[in-house]
Parts: C-alpha cells; structure tokens; sequence
C-alpha cells in the first residue's frame, strides 16, 4: 500500500546532538510514589501535561512545564497499568490491575468520574495506542487478541488474533497502525485491517518478546523493543533494519521501552539493569548511559518538542541538559 507523509503542521524543534545528550542531567524529580511508575503519558497537543500511572494504584496529572502535580487520583478497587491521553487532556483512558476485570475505562480527572467501560479482553491488556486523529485506539492482550475501539463506542469496532504478546502502535495521522509479536511487524491500513496486514517486517533473528513499538512523529521510523535487550529502528515504508543497539535482557515482568527524540535522531532507552542509554541513530552508537541501583528498566519519554525527556521507576525524573556545558546549539526547523 502506498504511503503519504502527509502536511503537518510546521513547528520549530530544538536538534539534539550528541554534546547535548552527554550533559543531560536530572534537573526535577518526584519522589512521592509508594511502588515503580508502571506508564506514562504526554498529552500530544497540551505538551506540558503529563500522566503516570503506577503501582500505589494512584493516576497523577502534571504540569511538567511548571514543575507541579496537579491531581491525584485512586484506583483502589480495579489498580492500573496503563494509561494515556485521549484529545481532550481532562480525559484518560486506563487499563485495570486487580487480575479478574479486564475492562478499560475512560476516566474524567475533573471529577474523577467514569465515562465509559470498554469490555472485550480475557487477560491483562499489555500494550495501548490512541490516534488521536479519529478518537480510535487500539489495545493488545495476554488473550492473543488485538481490538480496536471507538472512543465514543462500548463495544470494539474490529479484532485480530496474534500468536504471542502484542505491541501496537498508531502512526500520527491515523492511517496506519503496527502489530509486533514473534520476531515480525506487521503493517496494517487502518482503514481495511480485516484484510490483514498489507506488509510484514523481521527483525532478524529476535524472535524474544516485544516489548513496546512505536512510530517516529514524521512516521518515517518505527522502534520497537524486546525482552532480549535489543532495540531496533526500522524504516517503516521499506522495513529495512537502520539501527539495532543492545542493553541488558529484561528478567523480570517489567518493559524494556525506549523514545525517539523530537527529531528523530536519537533514542533514549531504558536496560534490563536499570540504566539509561542514549542513542545515535544516525552512527548506529552510544552517546551516553546513566547508571543506577535500580534492578528493572525504567520507563522513558521524551518530552514533545522539548530538550528533555523523563524516567519513571520509584520516582518521576526530568532529565535536561546542562547548556553552560554547551558553546552553542542549533534551532531547526
């Protein structure tokens, strides 16, 4: 199936290089969880909020840019693993951790109110993502099920079966989503899904359990991670393999996840023995790691079109650079 990168719309971004990423440094941390940050989420339009979800079976709202929680709220009787922004940043979407109702629901944080149920997987809901083009998402479940949902609907618009754990994935526009599983990924218009994928994608010989994929902003890219401690960069119209880089296999039942910066550029991933890694995707090398006495990987994100990206364990970290380190730094657009 032909591919478009389609118009978006024009917006200034800083470049990363690898100077920059080498000075990085802990600028705010949030220290007040009781249990490991188990998701996190940025609003993909209100940049500076941020949710997390974690094992005190609490979701936060922040405001990163002013460096405050806004919100707390509990969720004692389902518990939560994953959570992320709808369009609207008063609105999130989370799925259950109590082990016997594997619904996802649609949570106001104005008033701490459901707004709807999403009934459909037998098993824990391991993978989520929103288009927020078309108010759609997709869910992938120990079940070996993939649904995909209308926000505005309780019952899910379509399903595909899968041989293993899932990973997901929306391109930005909504016109293309991924399914990783079993050493493949495979490419499916949004539009016909029920025709199968319209292109399946190897990853060499990791055949391990995905982890977590996702598209670059402009689309280009695909990274996906897996248990093994491999993180791959595909180009995601051609498939072809742009960089491979290696951490510490994951263990445990926690994710190994990494991010792409804003340009594309780079990566920040996590490792199977706690640390962080920046990488080049451009030389295919390591630009830094941070060490920890951490035994899990972290989760990360890069902030939206910011020079910071965020780590969360037993505690939330914001992560930026030390420019009186820096002669100077490029603007791009």
């Amino acid at each position: 199936m032909p591919r478009c990168a389609g118009e978006k719309e024009e917006r200034v971004t800083m470049e990363v290089t690898d100077e920059m990423l080498k000075t990085m440094e802990v600028g705010l941390a949030f220290r007040d969880y009781i249990g490991r940050i188990s998701s996190m989420d940025f609003h993909s339009k209100a940049t500076n909020y941020l949710v997390t979800a974690s094992d005190d079976e609490s979701i936060r709202l922040y405001d990163i840019q002013n460096a405050v929680c806004l919100k707390t709220i509990n969720s004692k009787k389902y518990g939560v693993e994953l959570v992320c922004f709808t369009t609207n940043p008063t609105l999130v979407l989370y799925s259950s951790k109590n082990g016997w109702d594997e619904s996802l629901r649609l949570l106001s944080l104005n008033d701490n109110r459901f707004v709807r149920y999403f009934k459909g997987h037998l098993d824990r809901v391991v993978a989520m993502s929103l288009c927020y083009e078309k108010d759609s998402f997709l869910s992938g479940s120990l079940d070996r099920t993939v649904l995909l949902w209308d926000l505005r609907a309780d019952k899910a618009q379509g399903l595909l079966r899968v041989q293993g754990r899932p990973a997901v994935s929306y391109d930005d526009q909504g016109l293309v989503f991924a399914v990783a599983y079993g050493g493949y990924v495979r490419m499916f218009d949004a539009r016909k899904f029920e025709k199968g994928p319209f292109d399946i994608f190897s990853v060499g010989n990791d055949e391990s359990e995905a982890n977590m994929i996702k598209f670059s902003s402009d689309g280009r890219r695909l990274l996906l991670t897996t248990k093994a401690g491999c993180i791959h960069v595909l180009d995601s119209f051609h498939g072809n393999s742009l960089a491979t880089f290696n951490v510490k296999p994951v263990v445990t039942n926690s994710t190994l996840e990494a991010s792409f910066s804003p340009d594309g550029n780079h990566i920040i991933s996590g490792s199977g023995d706690g640390s962080v890694y920046a990488w080049s995707v451009r030389s295919g090398k390591k630009v830094a790691r941070w060490g920890s006495t951490d035994s899990e990987p972290p989760l990360v994100r890069w902030a939206p079109g910011s020079l910071m990206f965020l780590t969360g364990s037993s505690e939330l970290s914001c992560w930026v650079p030390d420019l009186s380190k820096l002669g100077s730094f490029a603007v791009t657009k």
